[in-house]
């Protein structure tokens, strides 16, 4: 099959714009479908990269998808699976013929058959464990035995390494003489005699040294090694942190047992950042291909909260029923002091629970972010205090309805930018998910404290 890289401007398979799927092809490839043409059907999808085809399938129907894939199956390729979202993998590894899969996941390095099981239930691993080699097979069970989420099950094993006494010249004729060589590598790893890796040696400076150099004399500066026992969030942040390509994995006594590449590590970044985006929003792991009972079922708790939380700022609200009854401006105001302290306070959330994720907020400078997104809220409600209290004055005529609705513009916005550092940091130290449930409450404080402050200096300054 060929890849992106192959394909010709004359053969456009994403608009140019934005690189989203040409609408004009994926209709093409559907009425191929349809027609059952599956010579038609080869030739649209040949210039298609792997990660367009599992783009296709995840935005076409369940129905579209298994007559596609049932139709095109002999031209199955292992890297598609590995490149679709979780959500609808099970599926269409269900409609694949055991020859197809065997075929397709054969040509798949460990770490994506690693990554391609372990969320599949246990029937379909077998099924996957079953047509892999001997070698392979043991290779992946073995890193099926670490735990879920760490470096042990993020690394390929098949590694490219050297004795440390060698040079460049017998570096390079192992390389020409090995026969199973990764598809993709960057660096060669040094090893001591007991298998425990002492440096890095890049591609670049192998090719571009001598034969007679050691390979001691090229290895890298930065070179960290990760236990296979490590969080692979851990291991995301160090190759983000440290611009590492790639970095060997070691086992419990210290000797090599694999090597992440770069790739891989971004992957778990980029998972880690959709889901705390996910999270903030209260709709937890969804895709756009989940159903729709599925989709309602993940959202119906936190909006349950949310109700609560909602029956909470009423409750504040009725402690002031005979103010607002005599003053229905303050019914008509309420809302924009509420909806001003809501976003503030998101403003300060995403920020601190981004600088969590990224550990940019520390122990050293916590005190100090606090006091900034403080300070930034009080400046802010002074600044539309005077906005509000203008459009009091002109809206109802009444100055001292100006000044109580800029008094609570500055105390809510105030105590939004507090509510939007501090409530992160306390459930990141809980050792709660900053971004599950930092939002809900976050928005029943500037709430409670918008309400509370408003309606209660009206009921002192108007009656």
């Amino acid at each position: 099959m060929t890849t992106g890289n192959d394909r010709t401007e004359a053969e456009p398979t994403r608009e140019d714009s934005d690189y989203t799927l040409d609408r004009r092809a994926v209709a093409a490839i559907l009425d191929a479908v349809e027609a059952g043409d599956q010579a038609l059907l080869t030739e649209l999808m040949e210039p298609l990269h792997q990660a367009d085809i599992a783009d296709l399938l995840e935005q076409i129907g369940p129905y579209d998808r298994e007559r596609l894939i049932r139709l095109y199956a002999h031209e199955f390729d292992g890297e598609i699976l590995s490149e679709l979202d979780e959500s609808i993998r099970e599926e269409v590894i269900s409609y694949l013929a055991p020859n197809v899969l065997a075929e397709a996941v054969r040509e798949l390095e460990s770490d994506d058959v690693v990554d391609l099981i372990e969320d599949l239930e246990e029937p379909q691993q077998e099924a996957i464990l079953g047509v892999l080699e001997d070698a392979d097979r043991v290779a992946v069970e073995q890193a099926m035995a670490y735990p879920e989420g760490s470096a042990g099950r993020l690394m390929q094993r098949e590694v490219v390494m050297a004795p440390e006494h060698w040079n460049v010249g017998q570096a390079i004729d192992h390389l020409r003489a090995s026969e199973d060589l990764p598809d993709q590598f960057y660096h060669v790893v040094l090893v001591d005699p007991r298998l425990h890796p002492i440096g890095n040696v890049t591609l670049g400076k192998l090719m571009g040294a001598r034969r007679e150099v050691p390979l001691r004399d090229l290895t890298e500066e930065m070179f960290r090694v990760i236990p296979a026992t490590q969080d692979e969030e851990d291991v995301a942040y160090a190759f983000n942190q440290y611009h590492l390509i790639s970095a060997p994995v070691v086992d419990d006594e210290g000797r090599l047992a694999g090597v992440i590449t770069i790739d891989d590590a971004m992957a778990v970044l980029d998972e880690e950042h959709e889901e705390d985006i996910l999270r903030l929003a209260g709709v937890g792991e969804s895709s756009l291909s989940d159903s729709v009972a599925e989709t309602a079922k993940r959202r119906l708790p936190w909006l349950g909260v949310n109700l609560l939380t909602a029956i909470l700022a009423s409750l504040v609200i009725a402690q002031f029923e005979a103010t607002i009854a005599q003053f229905v401006a303050l019914a008509v105001l309420m809302p924009i002091v509420a909806s001003m302290g809501g976003n503030a306070g998101t403003q300060s959330l995403t920020v601190a629970v981004r600088a969590l994720a990224t550990r940019d907020l520390t122990g050293s400078n916590v005190w100090r972010v606090i006091r900034r997104e403080l300070i930034v809220g009080l400046l802010n409600g002074l600044v539309f205090a005077v906005v509000m209290g203008v459009v009091g004055l002109v809206w109802f005529g009444s100055p001292v309805l100006g000044y109580v609705i800029a008094a609570a513009m500055v105390i809510n916005l105030a105590m939004a930018g507090l509510a939007g550092t501090v409530i992160p940091i306390a459930m990141d130290k809980m050792g709660v998910d900053p971004a599950l449930a930092s939002g809900t409450f976050v928005t029943t404080v500037t709430d409670v404290v918008g309400f509370f402050a408003f309606l209660g200096l009206a009921a002192v300054v108007l009656l």
